[in-house]
């Protein structure tokens, strides 16, 4: 009698933040096509990489931040038995650490891996998913036209989130709108937001999204648009969530914009200082309007109003 196929164990190492994530989730993505029944381990920040968990692209989410990762970054390391057991265990280790050099890999060849492919979180040329898929040709796995994330969330997530917009009084079409990002740099200004909210809100009902970066923007969208329900103080799954039962998703160049594209929604993104052919969001359907000499401030509202009428949002 022969024996059930053994299970392909793979462990993804990745820090960043939201949207650089979110950026290598084409990644996750091929090796869960290629290998659908195997167990794949991703160690990374357990706030954002719970997203990956949530789309059901891993199995278990392990803290970059825990003490005994630290031993990977160090020159020199000793690893304990079961540390060397546990990476022993993995027939592939992925690492999109910043190694420059070279010491994590040796350190994860030293606990005994059998193959690391590594491939560096910063960005050379083209855009980058692109880059974060290059390092998988070693596996045969090849980009395929313009790769984009796709997160599907589970169920019961996805009646969490109708639940969340039920619970704010939210009915018919819902527009996202997430008027913040990591940069001052990056938003564009708050009083244009406020007058899209106004010009669209007949026809779709807005959601305001805010998160702590954000906070220095609330007293004003809460003193112009005090009707407005607002999603702030939530898990980034949460926000997920909420976003994917919205109809569409406006905002700048931020994580939360490149998590409503990996999630399906029409999106239009406002692009200032970044290069929008690198770091651009991709999606179904995206929109990006780029700021003139990358200042948003020159940005006007009719072009946004335009980008977002033109989305296949009442369909």
């Amino acid at each position: 009698m022969s024996s059930a196929p053994k299970q392909v164990r793979i462990l993804v190492l990745r820090g960043g933040a939201i949207g650089d994530f979110i950026l290598t989730l084409p990644a996750l993505q091929k090796l869960r096509a290629r290998w659908p029944t195997a167990y794949i381990e991703l160690v990374g920040y357990p706030h954002i990489a719970d997203l990956a968990l949530a789309g059901g692209l891993v199995e278990r989410v392990v803290s970059l931040d825990k003490a005994e990762m630290a031993r990977f970054f160090a020159r020199g390391t000793r690893f304990t038995g079961a540390q060397r057991e546990h990476v022993q265990s993995f027939d592939l280790v992925v690492s999109y650490l910043h190694d420059p050099d070279d010491v994590v890999r040796q350190n994860l060849l030293m606990a005994g891996a059998r193959q690391v492919i590594y491939g560096s979180p910063l960005l050379r040329a083209g855009h980058a998913i692109e880059q974060f898929l290059q390092p998988l040709e070693t596996l045969a796995l090849y980009a395929e036209g313009a790769e984009r994330p796709q997160l599907a969330l589970r169920a019961e997530l996805r009646q969490r989130g109708r639940d969340g917009l039920a619970a704010r009084g939210l009915r018919g079409p819902v527009l996202a709108v997430h008027p913040g990002s990591g940069s001052p740099h990056k938003n564009w200004p708050a009083d244009r937001f406020i007058a899209l909210i106004r010009a669209l809100r007949d026809d779709l009902a807005p959601l305001l999204v805010l998160g702590e970066a954000d906070q220095p923007l609330a007293p004003v969208l809460a003193r112009e648009l005090p009707d407005v329900a607002v999603l702030t103080g939530c898990a980034l799954v949460e926000v997920a969530a909420v976003l994917a039962a919205c109809r569409a998703y406006v905002g700048n160049d931020s994580g939360i914009t490149h998590l409503a594209a990996a999630l399906g929604l029409p999106v239009v993104a406002l692009f200032g200082p970044t290069d929008p052919e690198a770091w651009g969001p991709r999606g179904p359907a995206v929109r990006i309007v780029q700021a003139p000499d990358g200042r948003l401030e020159e940005v006007p509202l009719v072009a946004v109003l335009d980008a977002v009428r033109a989305l296949p949002v009442l369909a």
